[in-house]
């Protein structure tokens, strides 16, 4: 197993004020590893990446909400998540990782402990975590009929193999990472216009994570990621989320510190409305937050 590097512990404040409410739109965690045993084939664990640990970084900032995605450790295990939801509390929901080997009965367990979404991986470096087509195609049908959203990984590929399988879904579908993009081909890259487009259909979201992974070959301050979020808010600002990526997995550069991320994300979003709607009003609607920090859940 390849070894990457870890998260700061040491979170510091960014260099504005976050507003109440605000959500972190994707964290993992990992729980005992006695009682969680990963997967053999795990491209990562990060076991000092608790839920506790992620709480406290949360705290600086002042972030009140989050979705904690499952880890591909886990498969799809997802008992480390629903004891993390169970920690965290009603500021928090889960996504989730659903084929065709997870039972309705366990689908209902996991709505009934705050998932609302089944992310599908496509990372090359992940390739064990792929579903083909056909489950994919089946376990939309099945986590659409819950309601909730979908979540896609799509680093570094042609998103036309992907999002044609989606053609038709109404559900709400967030894009990870800000989609398939290297930096150094320009806003004219086709990836990049095709999400755009993707925007304009209603029901897919962007999620301004990893802005800085992205923008590796520059460094900080990342300024390269900066024009392509700027767009990104100007074409749906309805349909944007932020997320850390906390504990930044498959990372083997110096990791940012979240307070970092955020100041990126304040250059994103220079003004104090855009940041609200990002940050608290847009992940309220998509991840089912009730008004003033009530879990909402069914």
């Amino acid at each position: 197993m390849v070894e990457y590097g870890t998260f700061d512990p040491e979170t510091r404040a960014p260099e504005w004020r976050l507003p109440a409410g605000s959500c972190d739109g994707q964290v993992h965690v990992f729980g005992d590893r006695d009682r969680f045993p990963v997967r053999p084939d795990a491209a990562y664990v990060a076991y000092d990446a608790t839920v506790e640990a992620m709480l406290r970084m949360h705290k600086t900032p002042g972030i009140d909400r989050g979705v904690i995605v499952q880890p591909t450790a886990y498969g799809t295990d997802h008992s480390a998540l629903i004891e993390a939801l169970a920690t965290a509390g009603s500021g928090y929901r889960g996504c989730g990782r659903v084929d065709d080997s997870v039972s309705d009965d366990q689908l209902a367990a996991m709505h009934a402990a705050g998932i609302r979404g089944a992310r599908f991986n496509f990372h090359p470096k992940l390739t064990a975590s792929r579903l083909a087509p056909d489950e994919i195609r089946r376990t939309i049908k099945r986590v659409t009929e819950l309601g909730w959203y979908f979540k896609l990984q799509l680093v570094d590929l042609d998103p036309d193999e992907v999002t044609s399988l989606f053609d038709g879904v109404a559900a709400d579908i967030i894009v990870d990472h800000m989609g398939p993009l290297q930096y150094h081909r320009g806003l004219a890259d086709p990836r990049f216009k095709k999400m755009l487009d993707l925007l304009d259909a209603g029901n897919w979201w962007m999620l301004l994570s990893n802005g800085d992974k992205r923008a590796e070959a520059e460094g900080h301050p990342w300024d390269d990621a900066v024009a392509y979020a700027r767009e990104y808010i100007r074409r749906a600002p309805d349909r944007m989320l932020w997320a850390s990526d906390w504990p930044h997995p498959i990372r083997p550069v110096p990791v940012p510190n979240d307070g970092e991320l955020l100041d990126l994300f304040a250059r994103y979003a220079p003004d104090e409305a855009t940041r609200k709607q990002i940050l608290v009003t847009n992940p309220a609607k998509v991840f089912g937050f009730a008004d003033g920090g009530g879990d909402g859940r069914e």
